[in-house]
């Protein structure tokens, strides 16, 4: 098999044994990157080859003395262009940050750079990490990986298509409103988005209070997945909402899981999310495995109103989102992107006790997914409204639903799907379950148990046997 086509634990496991040295997966994966991404777009700001060759040949040689960094020793990283690496630009996408070149790494790139990963450069992402549609005035559009006329989703986008393309072993994302989720769902491959607070965040400006974006594992395989999050979790004093609690190794003793499960299918929320045609019944095709693995699988109806909750997300969203762009709209308003400049503007007019009684609603929503969740081991949703779009189109306007059409009050009122597990923190991961009739890929979300991240990899891991055959499927 090719270097490239490895498994990234696979691809570990050859560079310890010394059947492949590092320079020569790194030259692989260059090659690769040449072939591709000239089309794919999803890889920005590429470091020098003869550095990474360099870097590459140090591992070598510290590995024929018998040492090794970590699991990840000598292989090829690029991280979400929202991320800080030291000494390549950190830009979001913006015309405003093009030559932001930061000097420290953040705390993700520190532990995945102390597992041994070489950064090799950035993955594209939508202007300030908005809208499931990876595109930006910085480095253009990144299509998606089984067809270029449509959209890889965000806005993980860049790193989602980098892996189905085989231009990365594995990948960082983040994920706020889906941006793990929805990008992996289009794209065929498996995101986690983790419990609030298992992968900490640092530098951050605020580390009481934006607890609704998480960085999470991107991966083409499931125990790729858990083993990356092993290395990104773990507390850190400086972020003091932070998750401990999981053993040393945890990741190598998974075992998949899921007779028995009983499995909430939560669908369309009793024909409130207006769904296109057809993914649905992907989702039902994908729950149709599980059931063929032992899980019961039961249609719910949500125990909370769906419209009162995005109305409280929305609150959320705004104050997160405004907070965080004010610096860049001060610098030129004209160079922000419309998107950001609504949420910006709708916050203004929100008071103190506005946010408060948004608080306590997402209090009583939690309360109502721990209800839930007392009657299933898991929930399950679709992981988007929609199948991927045209790349040349901004954001659904309206879903053409088997019942007719439905207009979108916002840009990202089609992704509101993704909500719910962002809003009450819990474990979330993509799981691939088919094509339609042009061969673009969808997803689901299954759901998990507060803090259940480890019996969630458990299920992702009984489901990806059931699924070879749409797995095997792979971009042109």
């Amino acid at each position: 098999m090719a270097i490239h086509q490895l498994s990234a634990l696979q691809l570990s496991a050859t560079i310890h044994r010394r059947e492949f040295s590092c320079h020569e997966v790194m030259q692989a994966f260059l090659q690769r990157i040449a072939a591709v991404n000239p089309q794919a777009n999803a890889i920005v700001n590429l470091q020098d080859t003869g550095q990474l060759l360099e870097q590459a040949e140090a591992c070598d040689a510290e590995l024929a003395r018998g040492d090794s960094r970590g699991w990840l020793h000598g292989m090829p990283l690029a991280f979400k262009d929202l991320v800080d690496v030291a000494g390549i630009p950190t830009t979001c996408g913006s015309v405003l940050l093009r030559d932001n070149i930061p000097a420290h790494d953040a705390l993700l790139v520190q532990r995945m750079k102390a597992a041994g990963g070489i950064v090799i450069g950035k993955t594209n992402t939508p202007e300030w990490g908005l809208g499931s549609h990876t595109f930006n005035p910085v480095f253009g559009a990144t299509p998606n990986a089984f067809n270029p006329a449509f959209t890889a989703g965000g806005s993980s986008g860049g790193a989602a298509v980098a892996l189905a393309q085989r231009m990365l072993p594995l990948a960082d994302g983040s994920d706020f409103m889906g941006s793990l989720r929805n990008p992996a769902a289009w794209n065929n491959v498996f995101g986690m988005r983790p419990s609030q607070g298992r992968v900490p965040a640092f530098p951050v400006n605020d580390v009481w209070v934006s607890q609704l974006g998480t960085d999470g594992p991107m991966a083409r395989h499931v125990a790729d997945l858990a083993r990356l999050l092993e290395t990104m979790a773990g507390y850190d004093a400086r972020a003091p909402l932070s998750l401990a609690g999981l053993p040393t190794g945890w990741s190598s003793q998974l075992v998949p899981k899921a007779q028995g499960l009983r499995i909430g299918w939560l669908g369309d929320l009793n024909g409130y999310l207006p769904m296109e045609d057809g993914v649905m019944q992907a989702c039902e095709n994908g729950l149709h495995r599980l059931t063929h693995l032992g899980a019961h699988v039961e249609p719910v109806s949500p125990n909370f109103s769906p419209a009162a909750v995005w109305q409280t997300w929305l609150a959320w969203r705004r104050v997160l989102t405004a907070s965080r762009i004010a610096p860049m709209v001060a610098k030129g308003r004209d160079q922000v992107k419309p998107e950001a400049l609504w949420e910006f503007d709708q916050a203004a007019g929100m008071t103190a006790p506005d946010f408060l009684q948004a608080s306590t609603e997402r209090s009583a929503f939690y309360q109502h997914m721990l209800d839930l969740l007392s009657r299933f081991d898991m929930l399950v949703l679709p992981s988007a409204q929609v199948w991927p779009f045209a790349i040349d189109m901004r954001w659904p306007s309206s879903v053409q639903t088997p019942n007719g059409t439905v207009q979108m009050d916002t840009y990202h009122r089609w992704m509101e799907v993704t909500l719910y597990a962002s809003l009450a923190g819990l474990p979330a991961l993509n799981v691939p379950c088919g094509f339609n009739s042009q061969g673009l890929p969808m997803g689901m979300q299954l759901i998990g148990q507060v803090r259940g991240d480890v019996a969630l990899l458990e299920t992702g891991l009984a489901y990806e046997e059931a699924v070879g055959d749409w797995l095997a499927v792979r971009p042109s």
